[in-house]
């Protein structure tokens, strides 16, 4: 089975009703290619350069996973990646059991609200403490939000960047959350008091989820906790949608973020990534000439 690396920005691969392969998500992520395996599956991938005529790829952000996959998943060890001239490819799977590979790596498992059922009792109480303080949360189709509503998520969610220290390719421009934005599967959800929007978060649908893609809170905000909020509404709207919301997992198994979004869901999916060595013999000496990657880092040429 023969793979081809197809230098469309991905457009072999899209499929606008869902977020996570349509146009406006691949633009944003800077797609540059698609890979087509046989006649399927079809993967959005970005090509980067490592020495020379040398390249390898990397699937986009979230859970893009592949279009077009087949029934049963493929052997990569089956796969002629010749042709591609690519050393490695590193592809981040969709959520649930439907993977376009053999094997792969469970990254985590997140966190699957299906309906309000799984809300804490303590959380719904602080929910409505929070509504009898003046909070508010007004959900927005993403293609109607105006600059004024992308502002307020801006703020809130650059403040949060800064307080975790976020790596640098966390920090996106505001044409990012632009692009985002213009796709009809994307909702803009922001929690407001007396007139400022002081936390927000993009959900998006993709795949038959509700996922929550990106968020963040005010510094002044934090200790009213309105993330809460938030959370309810996109719950509401998943079952609106007829579907489960994903939630994520935390930075770390077990840690106060995992912890957090537990307390709203009642059920939980693995999010599995892809790990192909297409030229084995180049990958070796790149490893070989690279600093030691951590443990479980692919490609580990990249530490």
């Amino acid at each position: 089975m023969e793979a081809r690396l197809i230098a469309d920005g991905g457009a072999a691969a899209a499929d606008p009703e869902s977020f996570f392969r349509s146009p406006a998500f691949l633009a944003a992520e800077g797609v540059t290619h698609t890979i087509a395996i046989g006649d399927a599956p079809r993967l959005p991938v970005i090509v980067r350069p490592i020495e020379g005529d040398r390249s390898d790829a990397i699937s986009p952000y979230g859970y893009p996973g592949a279009s077009g996959g087949p029934e049963t998943p493929i052997d990569p060890d089956q796969i002629d990646w010749s042709a591609t001239g690519l050393v490695s490819v590193f592809v981040r799977g969709r959520i649930g059991e439907n993977a376009p590979f053999e094997g792969g790596t469970v990254r985590n498992h997140v966190h699957v609200a299906d309906g309000p059922s799984g809300i804490r009792k303590r959380l719904r109480e602080q929910i409505r403490r929070n509504e009898r303080g003046g909070w508010s949360v007004a959900l927005t189709a993403g293609p109607d939000a105006d600059a004024d509503a992308r502002a307020g998520f801006e703020r809130a969610y650059a403040q949060t960047m800064a307080r975790t220290g976020a790596a640098q390719r966390y920090l996106y421009p505001s044409e990012y959350f632009e692009r985002l934005l213009g796709s009809d599967r994307s909702w803009l959800v922001l929690a407001t008091r007396d007139g400022d929007s002081l936390a927000g978060a993009i959900a998006v649908a993709s795949d038959g989820y509700l996922h929550y893609y990106l968020g963040g809170t005010a510094d002044e905000a934090l200790a009213d906790s309105p993330m809460k909020n938030l959370f309810a509404e996109m719950i509401s709207l998943g079952s609106e949608l007829g579907l489960p919301v994903n939630l994520g997992g935390g930075l770390a198994s077990g840690d106060s973020l995992d912890d957090f979004k537990r307390g709203f869901a009642n059920g939980e999916a693995p999010f599995r990534t892809h790990e192909l060595i297409c030229d084995p013999a180049t990958y070796e000496r790149l490893v070989a000439q690279a600093d030691p990657a951590p443990e479980g880092f692919f490609p580990a040429y990249r530490s």
